[in-house]
């Protein structure tokens, strides 16, 4: 029944997608004839204020949108990737020490360090294929929120310009060619938090130098301090807009830690070590680094638009866990460093025109992907950060190229489609210093897209979207013949793309005065949860298909010019789609998701917010029969605008002092004096206690 279910809807998705494809060959074979009724290719500005414009005729799916820097600005945030909880639905957390990427939830997927969300800023890549410890890694610790200039956010595989990793979503954030005054900013808290800021965008010959500079540390709460120290820069030159225009820009970043990993209860219990916030090994952590030079480049003609983007990027990761303590090695610990290092180039670059289908408006868009990985990593083992044995050396050059084409048509005032396909192409190579984990792996795919708007009907939308994505596997995994770490046992190979299949169905409404809500009900299938673990440097153990199936219901309200809020709410339902008697429930999927977020302005010199953020309990294991907990957080920020030029606030951060977990793990460790084969037990790295940040800010 699934088989023939899922070979009807591929026949829909071709079909609609060829149907689309013929009216596009029709039209491009009709002459060319200016209309009245003709597209005006600039899309409606967005006006960077305390209230958000209508996103109705501007969004192809109820789970889309975007952010104005002036919502961004009105959040409060922990840690720099939490500037993506604007997406509904979306939750960031942290599992080790603050410099190490975050780990991401969202529609029932524990994304890991971001596998399936895929992210760009500026138009660069930040997931990171084939990395030391986890495909998709995805750090944001490089992200300056003062300077971005408004956040998109793609959810499902629907989107033809959206490739790699964008299964469950895509987040794409910017950084603002010219700010309105410069910044200087200044910010102290506890647990040894510093944080200095200088920004401006002074004019020079036609156009604007952006620069910013961050200088930051932090401590948390933890009885061995992160002492998480970053240097963090940009410099932009840009002349123009984003529809005529170009910008060069050079972005730096630089960072070391100690990590505060995951701990499990007994330790605490046995007093093994002191308490929630202090760590079995102390001498895990990292150093991170980051060096990017880009360009882009925008030509935009009453009809015609050409984008074009690439750049090169340079990242540098040491970093040194330990998740088990002493079971592989009851004598000097299991700590094991994942050295990664690795340069990527990337060619985007986007063509669109309008050209009028027998009568209908229509636009079309076709593009061109390209990017090359040339990596060097490791799997290492360790003893406080110093090399014991190794486990394996590998060289990657990971190599893809993507086309898409992408139809909209106008066929009514009331009606519009949107028709595209992508087609992908990945090269792998792998030199392993175990030479039957060598070779060469290549894979393509094929993926159409159709989605359908209705309206608006009494300020109303209703989308219909349905269409196919993927993710890269890590190249090793293409490749691998043995176990590394038991040379006598084969393994599975991974194919080197992972097919997804969703649809959805949505409404979004503006009916109710001052008030937009949206509704999304989706279903999510992947092909094969198999993953390569960079953690132990193979393949992990289930290959098996799964399903997602849930719900995202989102409000955003503004009663009086003084006041928003935003309040959000998510569920899913997740499930391995083939049985098996461990059970059928995929270990760390998130099930409840809500957010409340309360925002006040343009009340003489105060303003302040408060954000309430929760993510329910989610299994651990497969027959459910480990559970863990769920976890509330509340932040909010109090300030006073001293003059124009000069303002102060003070944020503070689990205000009701929840001693909530982070993230929660359920598998085998071992500390000493504890069996050789280690205990099961739940592993859980604690929210921070509540904390305050006072910071003062003055424009120029």
């Amino acid at each position: 029944m699934l088989k023939s279910q899922k070979k009807i809807n591929t026949l829909l998705i071709y079909s609609s997608f060829f149907v689309s494809i013929f009216n596009t060959s029709a039209f491009l074979t009709t002459a060319w004839a200016h209309e009245s009724n003709e597209i005006d290719l600039e899309l409606e500005s967005i006006e960077v204020g305390v209230s958000r414009n209508s996103q109705i005729g501007l969004s192809d799916a109820a789970s889309q949108g975007f952010t104005t820097q002036k919502q961004l600005e009105g959040r409060v945030i922990f840690r720099p990737g939490e500037l993506l909880e604007a997406t509904p639905g979306l939750i960031i957390s942290q599992h080790s020490g603050e410099g190490k990427a975050n780990q991401f939830f969202l529609r029932g997927i524990n994304l890991d360090h971001g596998t399936d969300l895929r992210t760009t800023v500026d138009g660069m890549l930040v997931n990171q294929r084939s990395h030391g410890h986890g495909q998709g890694w995805t750090d944001l610790n490089f992200l300056i929120p003062e300077i971005t200039s408004g956040m998109e956010y793609r959810k499902g595989p629907y989107y033809a310009e959206e490739g790699d990793f964008s299964s469950a979503g895509a987040v794409s954030i910017h950084y603002a060619d010219q700010l309105d005054q410069g910044i200087a900013s200044i910010g102290l808290g506890q647990f040894g938090y510093r944080r200095i800021l200088l920004a401006d965008s002074p004019k020079v010959g036609e156009g604007n130098i952006l620069y910013a500079l961050e200088l930051y540390k932090n401590d948390g709460p933890f009885t061995n301090p992160n002492d998480y120290k970053k240097i963090n820069g940009v410099l932009r030159y840009s002349v123009g807009n984003s529809f005529n225009g170009f910008d060069v820009t050079a972005m730096a970043y630089k960072a070391k830690w100690n990590a505060t990993d995951q701990i499990p209860q007994r330790a605490i219990d046995s007093g093994f070590i002191s308490g929630r916030f202090d760590t079995i090994d102390k001498t895990d952590g990292g150093e991170a680094e980051r060096y990017s030079l880009s360009g882009t480049w925008h030509h935009s003609t009453e009809d015609n638009s050409t984008n074009i983007n690439a750049y090169i990027l340079r990242n540098n990761l040491k970093l040194y866990s330990n998740f088990t303590y002493f079971l592989d090695n009851p004598i000097d610990g299991d700590q094991f460093a994942q050295p990664d290092r690795r340069v990527t180039t990337a060619f985007n670059a986007d063509h669109g025109w309008q050209m009028p289908l027998f009568n209908f408006k229509s636009e079309n868009k076709v593009g061109l992907q390209f990017q090359n990985d040339n990596i060097f990593n490791a799997l290492l083992s360790t003893k406080a950060r110093k090399r014991i044995s190794t486990t394996r050396q590998d060289h990657i050059v990971e190599t893809s190229v993507g086309i898409f084409l992408q139809n909209t048509t106008y066929w009514h005032e009331k009606f519009r489609t949107v028709a595209g396909v992508r087609e992908d192409y990945f090269h792998n190579e792998v030199t392993s210093d175990l030479a039957i984990n060598s070779g060469k792996a290549n894979d393509r795919y094929t993926s159409p897209k159709l989605s359908m708007i209705f309206g608006p009907f009494a300020e109303t939308e209703y989308y219909f979207n349905v269409g196919s994505g993927f993710r890269s596997n890590d190249a090793r995994g293409t490749t691998i013949t043995l176990d590394p770490k038991n040379p006598s046992n084969r393994v599975t190979r991974e194919k080197a793309i992972v097919g997804t299949n969703g649809f959805e169905v949505g409404l979004r409404t503006e009916i109710v005065p001052n008030l937009q809500s949206s509704l999304a009900i989706y279903q999510l299938d992947f092909d094969s949860e198999l993953l390569f673990a960079g953690d132990a440097g193979s393949t992990s153990d289930t290959g098996r298909a799964s399903r997602r199936v849930g719900f995202e219901f989102s409000n955003y309200y503004k009663p009086t010019n003084w006041m928003t809020i935003d309040a959000d709410i998510a569920y899913s339902r997740a499930r391995f789609r083939n049985s098996d008697i461990v059970g059928d429930r995929i270990p760390g999927s998130i099930e409840g998701v809500a957010s409340l977020a309360l925002s006040i302005d343009n009340l003489g010199p105060y303003y302040g917010g408060l954000q309430l953020r929760y993510f329910g309990p989610r299994p651990l294991i497969e027959d459910n029969s480990v559970r863990s907990k769920g976890t509330a957080t509340l932040n909010g920020r109090v300030g006073y605008k001293i003059n124009p030029k000069v303002t102060i606030n003070l944020e503070g951060y689990n205000l009701t002092n929840r001693k909530d977990s982070a993230i929660d793990y359920f598998y085998t460790s071992r500390l000493p004096g504890e069996p050789d084969s280690g205990v099961e037990d739940i592993q859980f790295h604690p929210i921070e206690s509540r904390s305050f940040r006072l910071n003062l800010v003055t424009n120029f």
